[in-house]
């Protein structure tokens, strides 16, 4: 993971990313919610739950880069394949395309599993 990003943001521009994480993954896990709740063909409620399952992830911080991808392709499909309202979805690709560049930030999983280490070596005494 650490090939992916050369460092995890911190400040800021980390609460910024923990900001996108937290919308894009809400809003991810309520469609999802709402698919089952409403009992649609089954096309339709294994995309969202795919999405949902993304969307923790993004929440999560957890393997941000291929969750980022995968709602990405997930939510340009459903924009195209749904014409009555593309915006919230165009809305979701363009903020889960972001944070597959951005990375996750230093507030998430991946930088606890995947960020710098320090590995303090003791001094020997001869």
């Amino acid at each position: 993971m650490r090939r992916l990003f050369s460092t995890f943001a911190h400040g800021w521009p980390g609460a910024g990313l923990l900001i996108l994480r937290v919308v894009a993954g809400t809003v991810l896990i309520q469609q999802a919610a709402s698919t089952l709740h409403a009992g649609l063909r089954m096309q339709p409620v294994i995309f969202q739950l795919f999405a949902g399952t993304a969307g923790i992830l993004l929440l999560a911080g957890l393997w941000t880069p291929f969750a980022g991808a995968f709602v990405t392709i997930i939510e340009l499909w459903n924009a195209f394949s749904r014409p009555a309202d593309p915006l919230i979805h165009i809305l979701l690709a363009s903020l889960s395309a972001a944070l597959t560049l951005l990375g996750p930030g230093a507030w998430s999983v991946d930088a606890r599993l995947f960020g710098w280490k320090r590995i303090d070596i003791p001094a020997q005494n001869r």
